[in-house]
């Protein structure tokens, strides 16, 4: 009786909670990595028709589980910060100085990229993803075309490039936090404007790149990034490369 409990205290409620985080966030990235390394690059094999099935029949079954994996992961990861890990205390969101040190830090930087990346998908990728899925459906129902199709498309395409780049710093961010950052012998008790100031640009700057704000949604050099998968790994690589940089300069 005594183990079957153990699992409604807090130690046991931590665990479910990040197993579910983990778990959800597989379903999640792996549904965005599959996205964009393999279903976007083989539509430009298909005809107009082909693409229109695999939208309705395949695309629009794969939005479901990746929409709903990502809010799942997203309230999984509040509820691991929320629940205390420890028999006693407040969980390490609840704890005032927890984001002033290394593992807070951490953990933030990997959050602001993770919540901007749920935000994208509910926000944009899903919101212009229905217009595309529509437009297949009254299509092969025999109506006509949705001129607002592409430029949809197009907006859902360019936010989810962006994810792919966050997702690999972001994925640094979160296992670093108890494999790396917090035991790497970093001293945040300094300069952790500075690094915040830096980060808050390279985040903005990227969203709203992202978003069309600043060079449109078109064809042009500020969205090279995302014309191809390879140049959103390559800058996904990058930005590893220079959080890490940053966190061994500032700290």
């Amino acid at each position: 009786m005594t183990l079957a409990l153990d699992i409604f205290d807090n130690y046991g409620l931590n665990f479910v909670a990040r197993w579910a985080h983990v778990l959800a966030g597989i379903v999640w990235i792996g549904l965005l990595y599959y996205f964009n390394f393999v279903q976007v690059p083989a539509f430009a094999a298909l005809d107009a028709g082909a693409r229109n099935q695999v939208v309705d029949k395949l695309a629009s079954r794969a939005l479901w589980w990746f929409r709903w994996a990502a809010l799942a992961t997203f309230l999984f990861g509040l509820l691991i910060g929320l629940i205390p890990a420890g028999a006693d205390g407040d969980g390490a969101f609840l704890t005032s100085k927890y984001f002033t040190g290394a593992a807070g830090l951490s953990i933030a930087t990997g959050m602001l990229l993770g919540i901007t990346m749920f935000l994208n998908v509910w926000g944009v990728i899903w919101r212009h993803q229905k217009v595309v899925i529509a437009n297949a459906r009254n299509v092969l129902a025999g109506g006509e075309p949705d001129p607002n199709a592409a430029g949809a498309g197009r907006k859902a395409l360019l936010a989810s490039r962006q994810n792919t780049i966050f997702s690999f710093a972001m994925l640094m961010f979160m296992l670093g936090t108890s494999h790396f950052f917090a035991f790497g012998g970093f001293d945040t008790s300094e300069n952790r404007g500075i690094y915040w100031a830096i980060t808050g640009v390279i985040w903005l700057v990227l969203e709203l790149n992202c978003l069309g704000v600043i060079g449109g949604t078109a064809q042009n050099a500020t969205n090279w990034i995302y014309e191809d998968h390879k140049r959103a790994i390559g800058a996904g690589l990058v930005l590893v490369v220079f959080w890490y940089a940053l966190w061994e300069i500032v700290f």
